[in-house]
C-alpha cells in the first residue's frame, strides 16, 4: 500500500504519482517483487488509476533507499505483467487493467520482459504495409513450391545471379556472373575462402578486436590468427606491414564498415594504404562487408579499389534479417571462383532454394530496398536514443549502425558489468569473444536491433547509463 502521508494525487487520468512511495515491508518478498505487488494492489484499489505517471526509477530508488537496479527490475516485471507501460520521452504510466491483457496473449504483440542487447541483428520491420508485403512474397513462392524443394544447380540460377549483381551494384560492386557465388550465409563463404588461400599453420591477419566468427573458422582450419593493433579508424597499416615481414600472412581479414564490435569504419586513405601493403607482400584481402548497404554513403569497398586481390563477402543477414542465411561472394577472378565453388559445393551442397528465391524476389520487386530503408531509419532513431541516454565519453557508435561499443569506466570489469546487467534483465556481451590476443579490454557490446520497440531500448539504456554513472561497488547488491 502507498504511504498516505507521502502519496501524490494519483486519481485523475494523466495525473502524476510523482511521490508514490509504497511500503514494501508488508509483502515479505524481495524488494523488486514487492514493488510489483504494491503497484498491483494500488491499481486494484483505485489508488493508482489508468494514465497515472509513476515516479522515475531514480526518484523511486532514492525515496525507498534502494539500488537503482532493484527498482528497474520491479518496473520490468510490472511491464511484463501488463501493469505499466513506458513512453519514450514521457515516462512510465499505469495501464488500464480492463483493456490490458497479458502482452503475450495478444497475437503479434511486441516482446516484453528482459531487454536483450546481445544478438547482433537489424531492427525487425513493424510497419503493417511492409510486413504485409514481405508476407505476400512467401505466399507467392508457394506457387513454385515443388521446384523449390528440389536440388538446384550450385551457385544460383541466372535470375538469382542477376538479382545478386543488382544488389551488389547498390554498393558500387561491379562483377561478372563467373566471379559470383551465392552461398548459404557469410560463414560458409568465409570458410571456403580461408580454406583456399591458406593451409594449416599459415598466418591470417585480423583486427585485434574482431568478429568472433573468424576466430572460430581459423581455429577449425588450423590457421594462426595474428592480431593487428587498431585505433578509432580501424587497423593500423604500418602494423600490417610489420606483420607481413614477421609472419608472412596469406591473407588479411577485415570487417571494414561499421565493424563488429567497435563500430569503426576504415576511411578511404587507410584502405588504400592497406591495399598497397597487401600488393607489396602478395597478401589476399578478405572483405567481410556485412553492413554493406546499411550506411548510405560508405567509403569505396576493397573490392572496388583492388578487385584482383579481394575476396568480397556480402551477407544479407545484417541488412535484411538475421534468418535470411544468404551471402554473395565475389572472387578476384573467374579462375579463383572455380575452386571456391568446388569447396562450397562439397561443404554445403547448395544455398537453400527457398531463401535464394525469396531474396531474388525481394531484390527484384523492390521489397529489399524497402526493408533496407526501414532498417536505416529505425537504426538511426535508436542511435539517437542511445546518444540521449548514454554518457558520451563511455561509448562509440555510428549513427547508421545498430550496435554500440562501451568502454567501461575505471573500476568496472566486463564480467561485473555483464552480471549487473543480467540481474536487471539486460543482456550485453563482454569483450572476450572479440579479442584475438592479449588481455581483453574492459568493454561490452550492445546491439540495438534485438529489442522489438524503442521503449525497450530507452528503458534498457537508461538502466545501463545509470550503472555507468554509478560506483561499481554498488553492483554487489541486487535486492
Amino acid at each position: 500500500m502507498t504511504s498516505p502521508e507521502r502519496d501524490g494525487r494519483p486519481g485523475a487520468q494523466g495525473g502524476v504519482a510523482g511521490r508514490w512511495t509504497p511500503d514494501l515491508k508488508r509483502w515479505g518478498k524481495p524488494h523488486y517483487l514487492a514493488i510489483v505487488e504494491a503497484l498491483a494492489e494500488d491499481i486494484r484499489t483505485g489508488r493508482l488509476t489508468a494514465g497515472t505517471r509513476l515516479p522515475t526509477q531514480r526518484a523511486l530508488a532514492g525515496a525507498l533507499d534502494l539500488n537503482f537496479t532493484t527498482v528497474s527490475r520491479g518496473y520490468v516485471e510490472a511491464h511484463r505483467r501488463g501493469l505499466i507501460e513506458g513512453r519514450v520521452g514521457q515516462g512510465t504510466f499505469v495501464v488500464d487493467p480492463a483493456r490490458a491483457p497479458r502482452p503475450a496473449a495478444v497475437a503479434g504483440a511486441p516482446r516484453t520482459g528482459p531487454v536483450d542487447f546481445t544478438m547482433n541483428l537489424p531492427p525487425e520491420p513493424d510497419a503493417p504495409a511492409l510486413r504485409a508485403r514481405m508476407q505476400a512474397s512467401f505466399a507467392e513462392l508457394s506457387g513454385n513450391l515443388t521446384n523449390l524443394l528440389r536440388y538446384q544447380g550450385f551457385g544460383g540460377t541466372d535470375e538469382d545471379k542477376e538479382a545478386a549483381l543488382r544488389w551488389l551494384g547498390g554498393r558500387g560492386i561491379v562483377a561478372t556472373r563467373e566471379r559470383l557465388l551465392i552461398c548459404p550465409g557469410a560463414h560458409s563463404a568465409l570458410f571456403s575462402v580461408l580454406g583456399q588461400v591458406a593451409r594449416p599453420g599459415d598466418a591470417i591477419c585480423a583486427e585485434r578486436i574482431t568478429y568472433p566468427g573468424i576466430r572460430a573458422l581459423t581455429a577449425h582450419l588450423g590457421l594462426r590468427l595474428v592480431d593487428l593493433p587498431m585505433d578509432r579508424h580501424g587497423v593500423d597499416p604500418d602494423a600490417f606491414a610489420a606483420a607481413c615481414t614477421r609472419v608472412a600472412p596469406k591473407a588479411i581479414y577485415l570487417n571494414p564498415l561499421l565493424q563488429n564490435p567497435t563500430t569503426a569504419t576504415l576511411p578511404r586513405g587507410r584502405r588504400e594504404a592497406i591495399i598497397a601493403v597487401a600488393r607489396r607482400y602478395a597478401v589476399s584481402i578478405i572483405e567481410d562487408d556485412a553492413y554493406a548497404r546499411i550506411c548510405p554513403t560508405p567509403p569505396p569497398s576493397f573490392a572496388e579499389l583492388a578487385p584482383e586481390i579481394t575476396h568480397y563477402v556480402a551477407g544479407l543477414a545484417k541488412c535484411l534479417g538475421a534468418g535470411l542465411r544468404l551471402a554473395f561472394l565475389v572472387a578476384p577472378s573467374a579462375r579463383t571462383a572455380l575452386p571456391l565453388g568446388a569447396a562450397l559445393r562439397a561443404a554445403t551442397v547448395m544455398a537453400s532454394p527457398i531463401s535464394t528465391a525469396l531474396a531474388t524476389r525481394w531484390i527484384t520487386d523492390g521489397t529489399a530496398e524497402a526493408i533496407l530503408q526501414f532498417v536505416r531509419e529505425e537504426s538511426a532513431a535508436r542511435q539517437r536514443i542511445a546518444a540521449a541516454l548514454l554518457p558520451p565519453e563511455t561509448y562509440t557508435a555510428d549513427p547508421h549502425g545498430f550496435h554500440v561499443w562501451i568502454t567501461l569506466p575505471e573500476g568496472w570489469t566486463r564480467s561485473a558489468f555483464a552480471s549487473q546487467g543480467r540481474s536487471a534483465g539486460l543482456g550485453v556481451v563482454g569483450s572476450d569473444p572479440f579479442c584475438v590476443a592479449g588481455t581483453p579490454p574492459e568493454a561490452v557490446r550492445l546491439c540495438l536491433g534485438g529489442p522489438s520497440t524503442r521503449q525497450q531500448i530507452a528503458h534498457g539504456l537508461d538502466m545501463l547509463a545509470h550503472a555507468l554513472e554509478g560506483s561499481p561497488a554498488l553492483a554487489s547488491t541486487y535486492i
